[in-house]
């Protein structure tokens, strides 16, 4: 059989730059620094899959603005080849330009970016963009934005017709993976219609050609494949032009979906590839299909039953996977002769392309079919493996499969069981053993007897090992005065264990509170995450004193930093004592007022006019910070207002008696009294005064 490979098909220029520069931005990005694609960078899922297992997040454009409100990480938005609108790509430019926080990427397909270039320059109220393309298509709708004027996206010479230009410039321009000769169709009738067209040739070369020659290679083959992403617009393209010069034309996104029940005349095959195909799974169809050929021509070695071989995976279904065997036979490899694993997934342990040893256990000349068995051979190999990893001391991988008596069965490479007693599952005792099914665990080999085909595992020894290694690491890094964020995991009577990232450490119960407290549950519960510092470490002993209580938290510091000598404060009377009386002026703050201190009034007592409950404003006369004691008195705020009092009635008689006086100087007076007295006030005058002279 004749195998054709387009020389064009697979990734063109802008699509290997894009997955060039993605593939450096993820490898060299910073550790704080995440990376988001505005949608899938290119049109193919299986590719995209694997940028996401490299480190890349495929956002939409409207989840941006909630993404950078996280300020912890820097963000870089890549822009996908098929390119963003132009209201888009300028908030992008602002996002970056007023946050620091921000990269942009831009990764648009030269040939898209000069679309929007003519669409930009080109356009006005004067002329009527005419897009060729799909109106649903990232691309389209990219390129349309950026025109001016009248504008619209069609699909067909039969939509251009349809339009009214009123007198404005035809400029057309096409979505750069289009029909190429559906755009020359709407070329020539612009051509005569509107003379006064501009035109440019934007379907991609790369395009042309891969286009042109698809259609000539389906031309002289009786069979064609067409690989590409069901969501491809260039790749829906090549198949539905391959297809109609080829009926027999196969549209496959990998060798999982080829079919190679060709009809009997088959003598050539086709394949080509959508530009956002890549090179490996071409490959990997091109080797399936060589493979076959091979076999078709019967020109390798036969089988016979009891053989072991080598086969080459090219397809994976959920319950077998089929070989080359190098014959004209193909290997059927059923899964119960893979595993004992219900659970395991084919297409998880295998790939195309993967050669994997096998044991024939029946060849069917007449089917051209051999049953074969991976199990066999992986019995054979089994305990040579084991005996190299105990005497070696290697650590071993596997997963858990099953519970039975006494502990589980972890199968590890090679199909191997191993026995893993329960007191080394690193399960605690009486514990559920069924968690560890299904998981995959380390595990070293403590005991092994090949004449009793016996293997015995410890994953407990892997678990110790490991978390002494991480303490260590930890170990190294613990600084007194340092904080960590800890986990409260156990109480005891006089203090809280506290999980700081790996080792434990213990907040005595005088390290929680101010006031005494007799157990830490009063303070913390199991579970509570808490903010504390290392107090003191001792390294030889592995002992870690942490401590959680600080100066915000006391309320001592609290009240003198609101309170000063001279306040009056409300005060509730919480015990009475032969000498005086203590009162609460804050929470957990009391103060002694000296029985001299209660009253004006001589007392015997200070219960004779106080009693517990009472609330009473009590003057702060004293504030011993060192010795966290305080000095109040009632007494000084009935002497301020007796003085104050007696200040007032004093005022108020005096006020009395100048008004008093003021009302003697203003009485009537007799009017004979009054001129006595003004003649005894006023010089006596000459005879010529009172004769007029």
């Amino acid at each position: 059989m004749n195998i054709i490979l387009s020389e064009y098909g697979g990734f063109c220029p802008g699509v290997k730059r894009a997955d060039k520069e993605i593939r450096k931005i993820l490898r060299e990005r910073l550790p704080n620094e995440k990376v988001y694609i505005i949608g899938p960078l290119i049109h193919n899922d299986i590719y995209n899959r694997e940028l996401m297992s490299l480190g890349a997040n495929i956002i939409s454009f409207s989840s941006i603005n909630k993404i950078i409100e996280d300020r912890d990480f820097i963000h870089r938005f890549v822009i996908r080849t098929h390119g963003v609108t132009r209201e888009q790509y300028e908030a992008l430019l602002k996002l970056e330009a007023e946050n620091e926080g921000v990269r942009v990427s831009d990764l648009t397909c030269p040939s898209v970016k000069r679309i929007h270039k003519i669409a930009e320059e080109k356009t006005g109220d004067d002329t009527f963009f005419v897009l060729y393309g799909n109106e649903r298509h990232d691309e389209a709708i990219g390129n349309i934005s950026y025109a001016k004027g009248k504008k619209a996206i069609v699909s067909s010479l039969e939509e251009v017709m349809s339009l009214n230009f009123e007198e404005k410039t035809p400029i057309l321009c096409s979505q750069t993976t289009q029909n190429l000769w559906e755009f020359k169709k709407i070329k020539n009738f612009l051509k005569k219609d509107y003379t006064n067209s501009i035109f440019y040739d934007t379907i991609c070369s790369v395009t042309e050609n891969r286009q042109t020659e698809a259609m000539k290679i389906a031309e002289q083959s009786d069979v064609m494949i067409v690989i590409g992403d069901r969501s491809s617009a260039n790749s829906n393209r090549l198949y539905e032009l391959c297809k109609s010069v080829c009926p027999n034309t196969q549209f496959i996104e990998s060798t999982a979906g080829l079919i190679t029940d060709f009809p009997d005349n088959a003598k050539s095959v086709g394949i080509t590839a959508g530009a956002s195909t890549p090179d490996g799974i071409i490959l990997e169809v091109l080797k399936t299909m060589e493979n076959f050929s091979q076999m078709l021509e019967g020109s390798l070695k036969t089988l016979h039953t009891g053989e072991t071989v080598t086969g080459t995976v090219f397809t994976i279904s959920e319950n077998e996977i089929k070989l080359d065997l190098g014959a004209k036979f193909t290997g059927v490899l059923a899964k119960e002769q893979i595993t004992d694993d219900p659970t395991v997934k084919l297409a998880d342990m295998f790939k195309i392309g993967d050669e994997v040893d096998v044991f024939v256990i029946r060849v069917e000349d007449g089917k051209g079919l051999a049953t074969v068995s991976k199990k066999r051979v992986d019995a054979d190999n089994s305990w040579t493996i084991l005996k190299d990893a105990y005497d070696n001391g290697l650590v071993l991988e596997g997963k858990v499969v099953s519970v039975v008596k006494g502990g589980v069965i972890l199968v590890t490479t090679g199909n191997n069981s191993v026995f893993v007693p329960a007191s080394q599952t690193g399960v605690a005792r009486g514990g559920d053993l069924s968690t560890l099914v299904g998981t995959t665990q380390k595990v070293k080999l403590i005991e092994f007897d090949v004449a009793k085909k016996k293997a015995l595992g410890s994953i407990k020894t892997i678990l110790v090992a490991e978390k002494k290694a991480k303490e260590e690491a930890i170990w190294a890094t613990l600084e007194v005065g340092k904080h960590y964020m800890g986990t409260v995991k156990n109480f005891a009577a006089y203090g809280a264990f506290v999980d700081i990232g790996g080792v434990d450490g213990m907040v005595h119960n005088t390290e929680l509170s101010w006031k005494r407290i007799k157990h830490p549950s009063q303070i913390l519960s199991i579970g509570q995450e808490i903010d504390v510092y290392i107090k003191d470490l001792d390294v030889e002993k592995k002992r870690i004193s942490l401590g959680y209580k600080t100066q915000e938290m006391d309320t001592w510091y609290q009240f003198t930093q609101k309170f000063n000598v001279g306040d009056i404060v409300p005060a509730k009377i919480v015990s009475i004592m032969p000498f005086g009386a203590f009162a609460e002026v804050y929470e957990d703050v009391d103060g002694l007022i000296h029985i001299s201190r209660i009253s004006t009034q001589r007392i015997n007592s200070p219960a004779e006019v106080l009693s517990v409950g009472q609330v009473v404003d009590v003057k702060i006369v004293e504030i011993d910070d060192e010795n966290r004691k305080l000095a109040l008195s009632i007494r000084a705020i009935t002497e301020a207002a007796e003085k104050a009092a007696a200040a007032e009635a004093a005022a108020a008689e005096k006020a009395a008696r100048d008004a008093e006086e003021a009302a003697a100087d203003i009485r009537p007076v007799n009017p004979a009294e009054y001129a006595l007295q003004r003649r005894q006030l006023l010089p006596e005058k000459s005879a010529e005064t009172r004769l007029g002279k």
